[in-house]
């Protein structure tokens, strides 16, 4: 079959490889409905992550059922179902504890980007809907698949609850969805940081009520103004660098907490200036396989929406251009229809 390979930094290709066969008794085959290209892809994308060979790239997806191994009870042939970047068993005790991204067995998904993938664990990391979604229920049953479990991850990491006042660093989707989940979790206010119009404006269709443009230490000077100079109870840190994650901190008032999701690249925290300043600080790979359920049964009773955050729609041979218009911000999340 074709599918999405990076060769180096800027060398994406849709080529031929081989088709996914059942490894283990416990692998899934399915046939993808939609896949994606994530912010985390364009880490290598531009060199800021190593690169040794060729990589198979992605890992959000959603798709029907076409084969199992022999080991595999919870899903069948035929059946839709939707998975977690993180591939786990789902019955070790850090899965039972509810943190399945951290699972005995851990691997991470790879190789999406395609029109088949292989799903190893298929039986803890996959769940089936009951009845096929409709083409429109597509790109929001994709979204749950990592962008919206994570923004929800960091919401729930940073303490979001019942009329707190919430901050997102970060416009990207995964800030975006940082927004829709504090929304969810019955922020009274949201304050979104962003400079870029698009997303400002996406921002608050999913429930911020303020935006701020400055970045850094203005940034942190109007949110301190903005509260009163108290700072916010919850900041979801959603970008992964050092200025992002000074910011957060810089954010949160004492006793309040950080939720960071951005995969690290050089951020380094002080351990005095973290005790003095009473700060919690919470996050990592999202534990999506927990929230998969709930999420994907709001989205099929169109309770939200979360597929909005893809505003570039491209067919898969195309994927190159996906990833130059993410690189270069002139899209916010590119969904490939396969």
């Amino acid at each position: 079959m074709l599918a999405t390979v990076m060769h180096a930094p800027g060398d994406v290709r849709y080529e031929t490889v081989d088709d996914p066969k059942i490894l283990k008794p416990t692998d899934a085959i399915i046939k993808l409905s939609a896949t994606c290209i994530c912010g985390s892809d364009l880490w290598p994308y531009r060199g800021a992550q190593p690169l040794d060979e060729p990589m198979h790239m992605g890992h959000e997806y959603c798709g029907v059922v076409v084969e199992v191994g022999s080991d595999v009870t919870t899903v069948k042939p035929g059946q839709f179902v939707v998975g977690s970047f993180v591939l786990s068993d789902n019955t070790c005790p850090h899965c039972r504890f509810g943190y399945p991204s951290s699972c005995e067995q851990r691997e991470f998904m790879s190789g999406a980007q395609a029109p088949y993938a292989r799903v190893p664990l298929a039986d803890g990391t996959l769940v089936a809907t009951d009845n096929m979604p409709t083409d429109g229920q597509i790109p929001h049953m994709l979204a749950v698949s990592d962008v919206l479990g994570t923004g929800y991850y960091a919401a729930e990491a940073a303490g979001v609850k019942e009329g707190s006042t919430a901050v997102v660093v970060g416009d990207g989707a995964v800030g975006l969805m940082g927004v829709l989940s504090a929304k969810l979790m019955g922020a009274e206010r949201i304050i979104a940081m962003s400079r870029h119009e698009s997303r400002q404006k996406l921002a608050r269709e999913f429930g911020a009520t303020d935006i701020v443009e400055t970045r850094g230490e203005e940034g942190v000077a109007a949110i301190k103004e903005m509260t009163d100079g108290v700072g916010a109870d919850a900041v979801l840190e959603c970008v992964g660098l050092q200025e992002s994650m000074d910011q957060a901190l810089g954010c949160a008032r004492p006793g309040g907490a950080v939720g960071f999701v951005g995969v690290p690249h050089g951020v380094t925290i002080g351990g005095e200036g973290l005790f003095f300043q009473q700060k919690r600080l919470f996050g990592g790979p999202a534990p999506v396989r927990r929230y998969l359920p709930k999420l994907m049964d709001m989205v099929l009773k169109d309770e939200i929406r979360p597929g909005k955050v893809f505003d570039l729609e491209l067919p898969i041979d195309q994927v190159a251009e996906g990833y130059k218009a993410m690189d270069e911000r002139r899209a916010i999340k590119t969904l490939l229809r396969v």
